[in-house]
């Protein structure tokens, strides 16, 4: 299974945020520290905003802050409000074409191995998968120590 990009960038972006705690980012200063597209990044921004995990504001002393501690907020729930597709075989999706869906058990397999995955993802959360504070924020440009550890 693969995620889309706008997945990946939100993790990027609550990342990002969870090595600069208590000041703001801008989505320049993060798309140049992640050197990927604005535009891409302004879309992630605005449906974790609309998801309740980040915060924006426009304006001087403006830009995207966690409305949640980061140890709160599972990749999980990160993927589930980034992602709209999990069917990773077409009997998992709402559509359901396959001639052999009724008969087959294919569908229970996968659907035992989606579960699993999210079992994972929901038990680790953006805190578990920041690892060292001061390499992200080396790899991510952020040369002054942003307050947190």
């Amino acid at each position: 299974m693969r995620h889309t990009s706008h997945a990946d960038f939100a993790l990027r972006v609550l990342l990002y945020l969870r090595v600069a705690p208590g000041r703001r980012g801008s989505v320049g200063e993060m798309s140049a520290a992640h050197r990927v597209s604005r535009n891409h990044l302004d879309k992630v921004v605005q449906r974790l905003a609309g998801a309740g995990l980040v915060e924006t504001s426009r304006g001087r002393g403006g830009g995207v802050r966690l409305v949640r501690d980061p140890a709160t907020i599972t990749v999980g729930e990160v993927m589930r409000t980034m992602e709209n597709d999990f069917a990773v075989v077409e009997c998992l999706g709402p559509a359901r074409y396959c001639r052999i869906a009724g008969v087959c058990g294919a569908r229970n397999v996968f659907a035992q191995a989606l579960d699993a995955y999210f079992e994972v993802l929901d038990a680790s959360s953006i805190e578990d998968i920041a690892g060292n504070d001061q390499g992200l924020r080396g790899a991510l440009g952020m040369i002054q120590n942003a307050g947190g550890g």
